[in-house]
């Protein structure tokens, strides 16, 4: 049957499948989409521990230009690569997109950023905790595959590394 999902929609049908219909899922999963839209939840994160924290600003503001540097770089990506995102008609879409474009995806990108940079400033091991949950709401919503969050999670986690490296690096200057 050629309906029927294969590959990648298969993974995004069974998942959807699984969580969507819980109770509390899709909400939860569209509010994560909409704090993570263009990184703008984390800069807000980023600026209120700027805030709350002046002796740690720099570590702060840190958080703030990983999330927003991974998430530049996705859209770069997107761009070159201009995979379509999911629509076979067995994948539910939940939530509005801001382009039709879906790897890798932005939200993983700059989420993972954000939780290793969070890491560090809080001391707190969040990487896991943040992330895992972000990457499975892009699939639950179904916008995303699979290897596009997984290939975002690496990017966030590059980017992150790249401008710790320079945050160093401009301290020692210092």
């Amino acid at each position: 049957m050629a309906d029927t999902p294969r590959g990648e929609d298969a993974v995004l049908v069974a998942v959807q499948a699984a969580l969507a219909h819980r109770p509390g899922v899709l909400p939860v999963a569209t509010a994560m989409s909409h704090f993570g839209e263009h990184s703008l939840g984390w800069l807000a994160v980023s600026a209120a521990g700027a805030v709350a924290q002046p002796s740690r600003r720099r570590q702060w503001l840190a958080v703030g230009a990983g999330a927003f540097t991974a998430h530049a770089a996705a859209v770069v990506i997107k761009r070159v690569v201009r995979r379509p995102r999911p629509h076979h008609p067995a994948v539910a879409i939940n939530v509005g997109t801001p382009s039709k474009l879906s790897f890798p995806s932005a939200h993983a990108t700059s989420t993972t950023a954000a939780a290793m940079l969070l890491s560090r400033v809080t001391g707190r091991r969040l990487t896991v905790a943040l992330v895992a949950p972000m990457l499975l709401s892009r699939m639950v919503l179904g916008v995303h595959y699979p290897t596009d969050v997984a290939t975002g999670a690496v990017v966030g986690a590059v980017t992150a590394k790249v401008v710790q490296k320079a945050f160093e690096h401009r301290e020692s200057r210092s």
